[in-house]
């Protein structure tokens, strides 16, 4: 009976956070949706700038590749190498979340207002120059891998609009009824928090997802 009642109340806490977060994002959806156009634009941008600029991709493809190899995603890639799903699946939401969103997106953020839109731009640059379909081998991972660039570049718009909630509420703290910009900051970082439960929630199926088809798919593409 304790059991029923403590799954119950779990399940009626994370709808109530779920629930809260879907509210901040239907508050603020003008924003929430240019972020999205923003985000997304941009990866097409560098990806047609890139077509023309092949050697900024191979210069970034070997560094990425280096950091896998022998740099600190060296495990990472070990799962996927070994076809480990669950293994490449964690190790790639852990990477994803903590330092791709929180430190790099959400801690600049608490220093500088809006810093964590400004940083999500400059990374959907990155993709884009990264993942631009500029070769024969590109253009078939591209196919099944173009969901994993919607579903994870989702959690970096969301980690972008909690960025984009706080630093508002940091320079216009009346805007949520804060009677000082500290307060504004505190209580924006409340609300960001919560934004960051879709964040996770989202980086989640993007991650098992992404170890999926890179394990399965793109090898009987490209092999």
């Amino acid at each position: 009976m304790r059991d029923t009642s403590s799954s119950s109340g779990f399940a009626a806490r994370a709808r109530q956070l779920f629930g809260s977060a879907v509210h901040l994002i239907r508050e603020r959806r003008q924003v929430y949706l240019s972020l999205n156009l923003a985000y997304y634009g941009t990866v097409a941008m560098a990806m047609v700038f890139v077509a023309s600029h092949p050697t900024i991709q191979q210069a970034l493809t070997a560094s990425v590749v280096l950091s896998f190899s022998e740099g600190p995603l060296a495990p990472v890639a070990g799962a996927y190498s070994e076809g480990n799903l669950l293994g490449a699946a964690v190790l790639t939401f852990v990477v994803n979340f903590f330092p791709g969103t929180l430190l790099v997106l959400l801690a600049p953020s608490l220093l500088i207002p809006f810093g964590g839109v400004a940083l999500g731009l400059v990374r959907a640059a990155l993709w884009g120059l990264l993942l631009a379909p500029t070769t024969p081998e590109l253009q078939l991972a591209m196919i099944p891998h173009s969901l994993t660039l919607v579903l994870e570049g989702q959690g970096y718009v969301l980690a972008m609009f909690a960025a984009w909630v706080h630093g508002q509420a940091f320079l216009a703290p009346g805007s949520i009824g804060a009677s000082s910009h500290w307060r504004g900051w505190a209580a924006g970082l409340r609300r960001s928090l919560r934004v960051y439960v879709l964040v996770a929630a989202t980086l989640a199926i993007a991650a098992v997802y992404e170890a999926f088809e890179v394990i399965y798919l793109v090898p009987r593409l490209i092999g």
